[in-house]
């Protein structure tokens, strides 16, 4: 192999999310970026511990349910995000209203121009001026 080639291992499957809720968390992103939730699939089995999110972009989300989940508290480092999502969106105001009226968090607002909120399991997402 040549430098400047690069190897495939996989192809990135869906990003799961761990919560207290999956199906209530799942609604909620459905609610903020369209699609279905757990449309059939034969990847995966949904039920009260899995659900999944099939976006009109073709991105899935899927959400696991964990006993003793603990929501990430940005910025503290004791309970770090693990992972959190960007989101493009037109108007930043209606964005940051719609998403606080779906059981979102607002957690920071960033003097440049973009939002940290936390969806209603914990996990931190930004809303950016698309």
């Amino acid at each position: 192999m040549s430098k400047g080639d690069s190897l495939v291992i996989g192809n990135l499957q869906c990003v799961v999310l761990d919560c207290p809720d999956a199906t209530g968390l799942a609604r909620f992103y459905r609610e903020l970026l369209g699609g279905e939730v757990n449309r059939p699939d034969r990847r995966w089995a949904v039920n009260d511990d899995f659900a999944t999110l099939h976006t009109g972009a073709g991105l899935v989300l899927a959400f696991q349910r964990v006993a003793d989940h603990r929501p990430a508290r940005w910025p503290d480092g004791e309970h770090p995000q693990q992972v959190h999502l960007d989101l493009d969106v037109p108007d930043l105001d209606r964005a940051q209203e719609q998403a606080l009226g779906l059981g979102a968090t607002l957690l920071h607002v960033d003097p440049r121009g973009w939002r940290v909120l936390a969806d209603p399991a914990g996990h931190p997402f930004c809303l950016l001026r698309g």
